[in-house]
């Protein structure tokens, strides 16, 4: 049983009376070999003893005995900092490291966030965005939609729901402050990604961006596309007799419902920041940033790149 703020005053007060550890002991109800240990652990340099500076050490000391040390490996330590440099969360680099390099000491994601917060902050900016509490999601009224022919979400099949067939795409409009937008294309089973930039926002700029990204793959890795509600989707019917494809929209302020081209734009957004004028984006810097999505590997593709599970579908 660890002493207690009062103990420790106690003993401070005996000792300067001049008593001794035996008796010391005795009258705090505590063994002697207690108080040889409290002493040794905690007293100054001319073996003064102050209760408080000795509490405050036990606590510490309370703290941080147990902890084990994160990354031991000096080699392991270089990889997770070279990989967190190129954007990849601490999932990713587990999982990636688990696959890659076998010989190395194996790790949970876990380990390397507090290896960050306790030795290393300076990688701090490195780690994908957090906020400290979630957004509240607020509910707001349905309002009529103006795009023709438009099928709910609610009527999707249910093998597009649950990704066991390629082929179906999410799209979305990454905007800015310019006119220029980019045209983000998210295949749903291999999590490939396509970006394009447009000039502007309007739908024929729209249509034609998806139907030079998706035109190239054969039909059978082109059968859908889930939309939001915004107009520059009101050529959906045009792409469709164009690629031979289907449409579906998310419900009114349901964005969320197609949450992986949603989530990919917050992955474009650490390169693309809000507010920035996408009309001074070249076409390089654009291809740059997706090529970095692609290469990056995912936790749900067993730590497989978009790339390589898209590049897999394509070969069966």
């Amino acid at each position: 049983m660890h002493l207690k703020t009062h103990e420790r005053d106690r003993i401070a007060i005996w000792r300067s009376r001049g008593l001794s550890l035996r008796d010391i002991a005795r009258k705090v109800g505590r063994h002697y070999s207690t108080l040889c240990r409290e002493l040794h652990r905690n007293r100054g340099r001319k073996g003064s003893y102050w209760p408080h500076r000795a509490h405050e050490r036990a606590i510490w000391r309370r703290q941080n005995t147990h902890k084990r040390i994160r990354l031991k490996s000096r080699v392991l330590r270089y990889e997770v900092e070279q990989m967190l440099t190129k954007g990849w969360s601490p999932e990713l680099i587990a999982g990636r490291l688990g696959r890659t390099r076998p010989t190395l000491p194996s790790i949970t994601h876990e380990a390397i966030y507090q290896w960050i917060y306790a030795e290393r902050p300076d990688l701090i900016d490195y780690l994908t965005r957090a906020h400290p509490k979630r957004k509240r999601r607020w509910t707001l009224s349905t309002r009529k939609t103006r795009i023709p022919d438009r099928v709910s979400i609610r009527q999707r099949p249910a093998h597009i729901n649950e990704r066991t067939q390629p082929g179906h795409w999410e799209t979305d409009l990454l905007v800015g402050s310019g006119k220029a937008a980019i045209q983000v294309t998210h295949e749903r089973q291999s999590r490939y990604t396509r970006l394009r930039k447009i000039p502007n926002k309007s739908a024929p700029e729209s249509r034609s961006a998806l139907q030079a990204v998706l035109r190239p793959f054969p039909p059978a890795l082109r059968r859908s596309i889930t939309y939001d509600n915004g107009l520059e989707n009101a050529e959906h019917q045009t792409l469709n007799h164009a690629l031979g494809t289907r449409s579906w929209f998310c419900e009114p302020y349901h964005s969320w419902e197609k949450g992986q081209v949603e989530n990919t734009n917050g992955l474009i957004r650490r390169h693309i920041p809000k507010r920035s004028n996408l009309d001074q984006l070249s076409d390089s810097d654009v291809q740059k940033v997706e090529t970095w999505i692609n290469e990056r590997p995912k936790k749900v593709l067993q730590f497989q790149t978009p790339s390589e599970a898209f590049n897999a579908i394509c070969c069966t």
